[in-house]
């Protein structure tokens, strides 16, 4: 990628100018992430979180039923090739292969396809008939005795392959309309609204602290007295893990009202979230 290929991107990522953009690829040496990190330490950016770098193509994958759902995200170099039938058919076949191996990809490799030659060999033979690389990418499997699974496929490329999934997890004893509703939009609003974790507890800590060293930086160069900027960086940190919490995000169907709202207005006593998985190509 050229460095006006890469000026480009950074603006659409950043919204920044072309003469910050341009000085900010120069010092991070082309390094995109970089260069989002050096325009929000100078306060020409607000972007949170990290751009990524040359997206990559392919499909996500979903199989299962509502008591257990795996999806498996499959790469390869462009867009043509995920739409290839060689391509489709391979990734249809090992999706399922994947539920059967609960995501466990040292198994799922060794495993047997229908022409009883393993998922590896089976790899190989196809990157040598395409002429792509192609790789076995993340893979998730939700199974919980007491809950029932519900998914959603958004850019759809054929049946149960798309450019991103996601499968939610709700526990409860009720089988109703409402809950089997409110999964659907669930799954939804996770694949529009990207939550880092269930709550802002479980959001990973290298990301908490990498964000706060972020913070830290841009507010040293505002110029702002150090109490102030404490609080300043105290309240930038919690709106950052509200927004990305699933409880506490906005809910996309009605942004006044938050996730863990509309779940308490449900009014069914047992209902909860057990755990959700997003998946998405390039990211």
């Amino acid at each position: 990628m050229s460095d006006i290929e890469k000026v480009k991107k950074l603006r659409e990522a950043t919204g920044a100018g072309f003469k910050d953009c341009n000085l900010a690829i120069k010092e991070s040496g082309g390094d995109l992430d970089k260069a989002v990190e050096i325009l929000r330490v100078k306060g020409i950016s607000k972007a949170s979180k990290k751009m990524s770098r040359d997206a990559k193509e392919g499909v996500v994958a979903i199989s299962g039923d509502e008591k257990k759902t795996s999806v498996i995200e499959v790469n390869c170099e462009t867009d043509f090739v995920a739409k290839n039938d060689d391509f489709i058919n391979f990734v249809k076949e090992l999706s399922e292969l994947n539920n059967q191996n609960d995501s466990d990809l040292d198994k799922l490799k060794k495993s047997k396809m229908k022409n009883d030659i393993t998922v590896e060999e089976n790899l190989v033979a196809l990157i040598a008939k395409i002429g792509e690389k192609i790789t076995i990418g993340k893979t998730k499997t939700i199974s919980n005795s007491s809950s029932n699974n519900y998914q959603y496929l958004h850019t759809v490329v054929k049946d149960n392959l798309a450019k991103l999934a996601v499968i939610v997890s709700l526990e409860t004893k009720e089988n109703s309309d409402t809950v089997k509703t409110f999964g659907k939009q669930l799954s939804m609003h996770i694949a529009a609204s990207n939550p880092l974790a269930l709550e802002s507890s479980l959001i990973d800590k290298t990301i908490i602290d990498k964000e706060q060293e972020l913070i830290t930086e841009e507010l040293k160069n505002s110029g702002k007295p150090e109490e102030i900027a404490k609080k300043i960086s105290l309240g930038k940190m919690n709106k950052f893990k509200e927004e990305n919490a699933l409880l506490t995000q906005a809910w996309v169907m009605e942004p006044k009202k938050k996730v863990q709202d509309v779940l308490k207005e449900l009014a069914i006593n047992d209902l909860k979230i057990k755990e959700f998985s997003r998946i998405k190509i390039g990211e």
